[in-house]
């Protein structure tokens, strides 16, 4: 619930000022379910409402949120999700298509779909999925013009500097298609994982609007530029 409180701050944030779409990292409700002793302890169920009833808090008339968690389906099996929330509702759900680690506790998505809101159709990659290039190009083929990345790259800290080559993906995912990227990671130091922060707004020519400062939780904001009508 403290990181559904905090979300109900940036949505009151985004209300006020005019901002429309709120992305927040990946797995941002309960954590990564692979770092967890019990997985299942932090799934939760988009069919019997469960989901719904963890995020109304959130519900806004203006401001639509895309929050990272772990999905429980049907049979139990575990997903690495991300949450569609507008006006209330849960309008649609993407689950990661490669977990990023060799033994994962997440079964693999099957599918990539374009969500519309209004008057934007966009697509969502999770993370380790943005180094995939072709999920991007056919969400854009079917009429996104935005990719929204919800990321956890808190690593080793061996490992855990992935900004330049995680913007260079972005970078190279904008311009090949012609969509905006925006990616929301986390940021900071647990002693035993790091994460920089990659987050960033790309527009379509590829160039940064705005990214994240190292180590540092911030709120990051830019106007995007998208078509009226999503090209078929």
């Amino acid at each position: 619930m403290d990181a559904v409180e905090l979300v109900r701050r940036r949505v009151d944030w985004c209300e006020a000022n005019g901002v429309g779409f709120l992305l927040c990292p990946e797995a941002f409700l309960g954590g990564l379910a692979d770092d967890a002793p019990r997985p299942s302890d932090l799934a939760l169920s988009v069919e019997g409402g469960q989901l719904r009833e963890l995020l109304a808090p959130l519900a806004s008339q203006s401001v639509t949120t895309i929050v990272g968690f772990t999905e429980a389906d049907s049979d139990g099996e575990l997903y690495n999700s991300a949450a569609v929330f507008s006006k209330g509702e849960v309008v649609g759900v993407y689950r990661k298509r490669h977990p990023a680690i060799r033994s994962s506790v997440y079964r693999p998505g099957d599918r990539s779909p374009v969500f519309t809101v209004g008057d934007l159709s966009f697509g969502i990659m999770i993370c380790n999925d943005s180094n995939f290039p072709e999920l991007g190009a056919r969400m854009a083929a079917r009429g996104a013009s935005v990719l929204f990345v919800p990321s956890n790259n808190a690593l080793r800290p061996e490992r855990a500097d992935v900004v330049a080559r995680t913007r260079a993906v972005d970078t190279a995912q904008a311009k090949a298609n012609g969509v905006s990227v925006v990616r929301a990671d986390v940021a900071g130091d647990t002693g035993e994982r790091i994460s920089f922060g990659s987050s960033a707004i790309i527009d379509a020519e590829g160039r940064v609007l705005q990214s994240g400062k190292p180590l540092t939780e911030e709120l990051l904001v830019a106007d995007l530029r998208v078509p009226a009508e999503p090209a078929l």
